[in-house]
C-alpha cells in the first residue's frame, strides 16, 4: 500500500473519531427522593447494600458512577445504553415505587440473573473487575431477595 494511502486513511481516521465526539449521549443522574430508594427503610441488610452498590447501581440506579471513558464516543454510547436500560428494567433508587407484584418479580428475577452469571454484564466486568459476583455474593443476594419477595408477598 502506497504511503500516501496510509497516511490518508489514518487522517480520515483521526479526523471521524474527532467528529463522533459530537454526538453526546446522556450521562445524567437523575434526581430521586431517598425515601423511595431501596435501601430506605432499613429492609437491605448492610452486606447486602454493599454487594448491589459495588455490583449493580452503576446500571440499575440513579447514583451511576461516569468515569473518564464514559465522556469517549464510541464508548460513551455503549455505556449510556447500558445505563438506560438497566435502569428501565429495575431503578433500586425508585424501588419503592414499584407496585408490591413488581417488586416481587424483580428480587426473582434479580436472584435468577446473578446465579446464572448473566449480571452483571460481561462488557462491564471487563473495565469493573471489583463488581464480580463471588459464589458467596450471589448466595447472600439471592437469600436476601427469596426472603424479601416473600415478606413482599404476604
Amino acid at each position: 500500500m502506497p504511503q500516501s494511502l496510509v497516511a490518508r486513511l489514518v487522517l480520515a481516521g483521526i479526523v471521524g473519531f474527532v467528529a463522533i465526539q459530537a454526538i453526546r449521549p446522556d450521562r445524567t443522574n437523575p434526581a430521586f427522593e431517598p425515601a423511595q430508594a431501596i435501601d430506605a427503610g432499613g429492609h437491605v441488610p448492610a452486606d447486602v447494600a454493599l454487594v448491589l452498590k459495588r455490583s449493580c447501581y452503576d446500571c440499575h440506579s440513579n447514583t451511576t458512577r461516569w468515569p473518564w471513558y464514559s465522556h469517549i464516543a464510541p464508548m460513551s454510547w455503549g455505556m449510556a445504553n447500558h445505563v438506560k436500560e438497566g435502569r428501565e428494567a429495575m431503578n433500586f433508587s425508585n424501588w419503592n415505587t414499584y407496585p408490591p407484584k413488581q417488586k416481587m418479580k424483580r428480587l426473582e428475577s434479580m436472584c435468577d440473573e446473578v446465579r446464572q452469571g448473566k449480571m452483571p454484564l460481561g462488557s462491564y466486568l471487563l473495565l469493573h473487575g471489583d463488581a464480580k459476583l463471588s459464589e458467596a455474593d450471589w448466595r447472600l443476594i439471592c437469600d436476601w431477595s427469596t426472603d424479601e419477595s416473600d415478606k413482599v408477598g404476604r
